[in-house]
């Protein structure tokens, strides 16, 4: 008689040989397409399926990179989960501790970022590479909770066999995804993990309270952050003319005057003072005030064009980008490095992260601290029209890219790997 994954799940629960036997038995059929004795549950079956596909070996090791130490703490500051690490700390470690687990948390690429526990289970995470910079994505690691719950957008418990790469079936682990209540984004993952002898059914139930807990705390800094602007932005817009708002740096809206309130003003991802053209206003001056920005409508039409970039790579000796706007055009030579990483972006206009960029430009995805600084200098000429969080062209920016006249002759010099793939490919 086939046995449904509840009940496998129940087995579990409770420590059962069976059910583990289930569970292998059921990843082994998926693995030589025969018909399992037991389906494994939905979520499962789906990571399975899509981790077949990117040709994971179940055999291979867990190990991944690590990121640099620098790096490390740049995505910790980085993140809103820095906020709020003592709460998940205060709800999770010291249960994760008396039951033999560990609690770590996650960027929204799977790098880990914090772990705390048990001293021992630190210590066998090492073994598995469950440690400060790895990877635990799908792609890199197969099957387990962190991944998976990356891939699905969805809390998740993977239990011993369930997991993907034979040398984590020791392992149990249950994880959900973190999203900032601001604008909904995900922020990054929160994980209970141990041996599989600690399996309980409540964990994930308590890991997802806890992250409903993190999530409730940043909303309410950012009520309290908006209210303390609002004291600020009142007087001032009260003494200005004309159409003005008073924004927190996610475009919510302290106080407004000249023109109809909205909840939240759509904001480039990367907004410095200046005159910016926003969709939704038209060409405005934007100016810093303590917590936020004051954004004033300016006279313009509202329908001043957007920025226009031309990156010319047509004369590999003279290798130039020209950005043009509402207010003239100017012309900056490049070195090949920074030809480069302006063509990487060009042929992604979603972004990069650094490590991307760092693969696309090194085939090395841990250079990033590198990456970091040639766009730095990059963004001192380019700053009205470069963005980062992911590094990017900004949005509203027209981007044309001049070719040579003979592919091959595409940055001729350049070894980087999104320049030779451009070459032999044309």
């Amino acid at each position: 008689m086939e046995t449904s994954p509840v009940e496998v799940t129940r087995l579990a629960a409770l420590g059962s040989d069976r059910a583990t036997r289930l569970l292998h038995k059921a990843r082994e059929a998926r693995l030589t397409g025969d018909r399992p004795p037991v389906a494994p549950r939905a979520e499962i079956g789906a990571s399975w399926d899509r981790v077949l596909r990117s040709g994971i070996d179940p055999e291979q090791s867990t190990q991944s990179v690590l990121l640099e130490t620098d790096e490390i703490e740049h995505r910790r500051r980085s993140s809103a989960l820095g906020e709020v690490m003592p709460l998940l700390s205060e709800g999770l470690v010291s249960i994760a501790d008396s039951a033999q687990q560990i609690m770590v948390v996650t960027d929204t690429e799977g790098r880990v970022l914090w772990r705390q526990g048990n001293p021992g289970v630190l210590r066998r995470a090492d073994g598995i590479c469950l440690e400060e910079g790895a990877s635990w994505a799908e792609a890199i690691t197969g099957t387990n909770a962190i991944g998976t719950a990356l891939a699905s957008r969805a809390p998740v418990q993977v239990h011993s066999s369930e997991h993907f790469i034979r040398s984590l079936h020791s392992w149990t682990c249950a994880a959900t995804p973190v999203r900032d209540p601001r604008d909904g984004r995900l922020i990054g993952i929160v994980d209970i993990s141990g041996p599989a002898t600690t399996f309980h059914p409540m964990t994930l139930a308590l890991v997802g309270s806890v992250a409903r807990l993190a999530e409730n705390e940043i909303r309410t800094r950012h009520l309290v952050a908006v209210d303390r602007l609002r004291s600020v932005a009142a007087p001032l817009l009260a003494r200005l003319g004309g159409r003005a708002l008073a924004v927190d740096p996610h475009g919510w809206l302290a106080a407004v005057t000249g023109m109809p309130p909205v909840d939240r003003l759509p904001l480039p991802k990367s907004l410095q003072a200046g005159r910016v053209w926003l969709p939704s206003l038209g060409m405005c001056r934007v100016e810093p005030l303590a917590g936020g920005w004051l954004v004033q409508v300016t006279d313009e039409p509202s329908d001043a064009p957007p920025r226009r970039v031309v990156l010319d790579l047509s004369r590999p000796p003279g290798l130039t980008v020209t950005v043009t706007g509402p207010v003239g055009s100017s012309t900056q030579r490049l070195s090949p490095r920074h030809a480069e990483l302006l063509y990487a972006l060009a042929l992604h206009p979603e972004g990069r992260t650094a490590s991307e960029l760092a693969e696309d430009i090194f085939g090395d995805a841990t250079r990033t601290v590198t990456v970091r600084a040639e766009i730095s200098r990059l963004r001192r000429h380019l700053v009205e029209v470069l963005a980062h969080r992911p590094y990017r062209f900004g949005e509203g920016v027209a981007v044309e890219v001049v070719h040579p006249e003979h592919p091959g002759d595409l940055l001729p010099r350049s070894m980087a790997p999104v320049v030779v793939r451009a070459r032999t490919t044309a």
